[in-house]
């Protein structure tokens, strides 16, 4: 185990600036979560750790050690890259064998190893075939056991289970995270899936145009978001949003009041805090903190319901043609054409 903090990172490609000044500290033993859309830089991020690409500024340590000029192998590190990167020559054995097979080690010692990796992940069976007797998820555990054995003191994930159809994704994300907590491993994953990084995340860090852009618990950034951007990146479905203007404001306690869309809510979280009463502003609200209320100030017609077995999702155009979300758990009597109304869980709304 080993911590890692990055400080003042910028990364550029030519004149492209792609990460900018991120500062993060990863504790002992910690599972940090990369996540954003397409291109936000979690994977350069990532490969700057590794020394699989070479920092513009700033500063990478890991174990107390600065590592900006040691080449990957002398950085305590492992990655688990997306495509699994398995020699289809090679036996599993020799797969998993071959790193440490660079660095001298004798046979028996490279032997108890791969064995004591592949008793971890339950595939002693596999051993003796090669890459392409296996399935996505067995050649995806070879690609993990690869990094068991080097024990090293920080575990690197490059969207490990993209490549993966969903049951497999959802069987190697409980592996992972079983892994995890055997090992006890300073582990820095990269995803744009957000169950993922909501099911495996310690902390979660959310990234936008090579920016930092909120980083905390996973609860603690659905439901206390400092920004729109991640408010609305978490969270399926995606958080709805109403124009209005700001109320009354009770700036020592960040709350305010929301005026817009037909409501008039008081004592809502206020996000924005440098903005003042009148200012344009936007009330986020989640599918499910929205409650059918016969007498709801929210109003609108139904255009579309989606039964997904465990939820129920319902689509509402608004009196101002503001289209958003209703979700529930429980069987909800409404059709499509059908005129409804809302109120608000104001405890669980946003002011940004």
């Amino acid at each position: 185990m080993a911590q890692v903090e990055l400080k003042n990172v910028d990364k550029s490609f030519g004149k492209t600036k792609v990460i900018r000044d991120v500062h993060l500290s990863i504790e002992k033993g910690e599972f940090v979560v990369f996540v954003g859309p397409s291109g936000c830089g979690k994977s350069t991020l990532l490969r700057l750790i590794a020394g699989l690409e070479k920092l513009t500024n700033g500063e990478i340590i890991i174990a107390d050690k600065p590592v900006m000029d040691l080449p990957p192998s002398e950085r305590g590190i492992a990655m688990v890259f997306q495509s699994y990167a398995l020699y289809p020559h090679m036996s599993v054995f020799q797969n998993m064998a071959f790193s440490l097979s660079l660095q001298s080690l004798s046979k028996a010692e490279i032997k108890t190893r791969v064995e004591a990796a592949a008793k971890i992940l339950q595939m002693e069976h596999l051993l003796d075939r090669r890459p392409a007797a296996l399935s996505g998820g067995q050649r995806q555990r070879v690609a993990i056991g690869r990094a068991i054995v080097r024990n090293p003191d920080v575990f690197l994930f490059d969207e490990p289970l993209s490549n993966l159809d969903a049951a497999l994704r959802h069987d190697t994300r409980v592996e992972i995270a079983r892994l995890h907590s055997q090992l006890e491993a300073t582990t820095i994953y990269v995803t744009h899936d957000q169950v993922e990084a909501m099911t495996l995340a310690d902390k979660i860090v959310v990234l936008k145009d090579g920016e930092v852009m909120q980083t905390g618990k996973p609860m603690e950034l659905f439901n206390r978001p400092e920004n729109e951007f991640v408010a609305s990146f978490l969270g399926s479905p995606t958080m709805n949003f109403f124009n209005g203007v700001l109320g009354d404001v009770v700036s020592e306690a960040n709350i305010a009041e929301f005026k817009g869309s037909g409501m008039e809510l008081r004592d809502v979280r206020l996000v924005s805090t440098g903005k003042t009463s009148g200012a344009a502003v936007r009330l986020g609200i989640r599918p499910q903190h929205l409650i059918l209320d016969p007498k709801g100030a929210l109003k609108g017609k139904v255009t579309l319901v989606e039964q997904l077995g465990t939820e129920t999702i319902i689509e509402v155009m608004s009196s101002e043609k503001v289209l958003f979300r209703y979700a529930s758990s429980e069987e909800i009597d409404l059709i499509v054409g059908q005129d409804t109304s809302f109120s608000v869980d104001v405890s669980k709304a946003h002011i940004f």
